[in-house]
């Protein structure tokens, strides 16, 4: 299975290498901030989609989308959140707090629009950064996660 992952999309238009590569993935996930109805929908035509809600999303994404939600691939845990909710500015520690009580093997935030793909005791914590922000990312990304027989490969791709 591979996922393809996103967040801080912004309303702003999706970069075509990174939407030709989504219509081969089994799931999108979009870790917050897409903003608009619009940017939903297109995704969802492109492959099945899961989303969160972000703190610049419009109202009508905010009243449908959760803050926090739990996806089992396979046997997979993916705890997905935008990371702007806690007791702190930094995305990590907020997306760490939110599923202190879940034992996951993947969280996916977003937030900083900074790209992290690192492994802290069991648990793989996520960014995939923006794919076309261009003022706080260092770069524009997006990620995949593949999931194969239990193993977790994730990567940061680079547009």
């Amino acid at each position: 299975m591979t996922i393809g992952v996103l967040s801080d999309t912004h309303s702003l238009n999706l970069p075509a290498p990174m939407i030709e590569r989504f219509k081969t993935v089994d799931l999108i996930i979009h870790a917050g901030d897409i903003c608009d109805v619009q940017t939903l929908k297109a995704l969802k035509k492109i492959a099945p989609t899961k989303a969160v809600a972000g703190n610049m999303d419009e109202a009508a994404l905010k009243k449908g989308l959760p803050l926090k939600e739990i996806i089992e691939c396979d046997t997979i845990k993916i705890g997905v959140t935008h990371g702007h909710v806690g007791e702190t500015r930094e995305a990590l520690k907020n997306a760490t707090a939110a599923f202190k009580d879940d034992k996951m093997d993947v969280v996916i935030f977003g937030h900083s629009h900074q790209a992290l793909n690192e492994q802290m005791g069991k648990t793989l914590y996520f960014n995939p950064g923006s794919p076309n922000d261009a003022v706080k990312a260092r770069f524009f990304s997006y990620g995949l996660i593949h999931i194969d027989a239990g193993k977790i490969r994730a990567e940061i791709v680079k547009i």
